[in-house]
């Protein structure tokens, strides 16, 4: 399962990697707004950290997800527990 996160805390970008790779994951993160953003792939999941990202961020990630029909699961909090609990219900 491939997993793109958004927004988030710079510091913790190691951490959410190792969290995914605990779960049979590959993730990208992305922590701040960049072209990369535009062209995130085809992931199986988009995670959206919405505490932290701007709304021209968030936009530019909801359209992208959209057009691709990808799963978007929002939290407004951007610690280590948040995306545990949201990959315990994707991953089952």
């Amino acid at each position: 399962m491939s997993v793109v996160i958004v927004g988030g805390n710079e510091c913790m970008i190691r951490e959410y990697t190792e969290l995914c790779k605990s779960y049979n994951c590959k993730a990208k993160v992305y922590p701040k707004m960049c072209r990369g953003l535009q062209n995130m792939g085809n992931p199986d999941l988009l995670v959206l950290f919405t505490d932290t990202m701007s709304h021209k961020m968030l936009k530019c990630a909801l359209n992208g997800a959209k057009n691709q029909k990808i799963p978007v699961e929002r939290s407004h909090s951007g610690s280590k527990s948040a995306l545990r609990s949201i990959l315990d219900r994707y991953t089952g």
